[in-house]
């Protein structure tokens, strides 16, 4: 039988941040990443439950990252 694991803790996105470090403006990175404002706006802003990694990609590109400095674990 499986144990259930349920998480505590929720995963916060700094994309924020990473903009900021990048000097990326919200309306340049949409237009790399192929998203609308508004979209990439709620990613920013911590108001989506889920990202598709195709998107999560695309924003590394754009901002030559890795998924790890945008993305944050909190218990």
């Amino acid at each position: 039988m499986e144990a259930e694991c349920r998480a505590e803790g929720r995963i916060v996105l700094r994309l924020d941040r990473m903009m900021v470090e990048r000097k990326m403006p919200l309306n340049r990175l949409a237009e790399l990443v192929g998203i609308t404002t508004v979209n990439l706006s709620k990613i920013k802003n911590n108001k989506v439950s889920a990202i598709r990694f195709s998107t999560l990609a695309a924003i590394c590109e754009a901002l030559d990252c890795m998924p790890g400095d945008i993305l944050e674990y909190q218990k």
